[in-house]
């Protein structure tokens, strides 16, 4: 048994296509499926940028599995160009990638001073290849070392290089 108001499994009222264009919507109407009369902002904006005899052929070029893909493209980049009628979704793809080369930027920043504060606060050893054996490092004889806060192994040569650094 048919149910009241509804024909061959579809709602009696148009699809938001044909109420725009104000005809009579047939059993194939290829708008029905994607613009359903509950949602008429979506043709009614397609429709402005596009045309609904473009829309109409770039859906009958198209496989079935296809042409909602293709819908929500349409809908898509008619919002972009409303919102920026030169650029569309270029300008917001545009405009992301920039924030994304920031953001970035900044988290490369932010890496390299966490690495830094890193390695400054913690005592590191220095592993330096040293030409010197132990039986050559001498202490210095005539020095009060208990006024020194920072002390360093003397070599032959004199260097004061350390192979301990904080």
């Amino acid at each position: 048994m048919r149910q009241k108001g509804h024909r061959h499994g579809r709602p009696a009222s148009p699809c938001a296509g044909c109420k725009l264009l104000r005809r009579k919507c047939v059993k194939d109407c290829v708008f029905a499926p994607y613009f359903p009369s509950k949602e008429p902002y979506k043709f009614a904006i397609v429709h402005k940028i596009f045309g609904a005899s473009n829309v109409n052929k770039m859906l009958q070029e198209l496989s079935e599995n296809q042409q909602g893909d293709a819908v929500n493209s349409m809908v898509y980049e008619a919002n972009a160009r409303v919102q920026d009628p030169v650029y569309g979704c270029v300008g917001t793809i545009s405009s992301l990638q920039r924030q994304l080369e920031a953001l970035q930027t900044q988290l490369a920043f932010a890496q390299a001073e966490l690495i830094h504060m890193r390695t400054s606060t913690l005592c590191r050893i220095d592993i330096k290849p040293s030409p010197y054996t132990p039986s050559t490092v001498t202490f210095p004889t005539n020095k009060d070392f208990s006024s020194d806060v920072d002390m360093a192994f003397v070599y032959e040569d004199g260097s004061g290089d350390s192979l301990w650094s904080c």
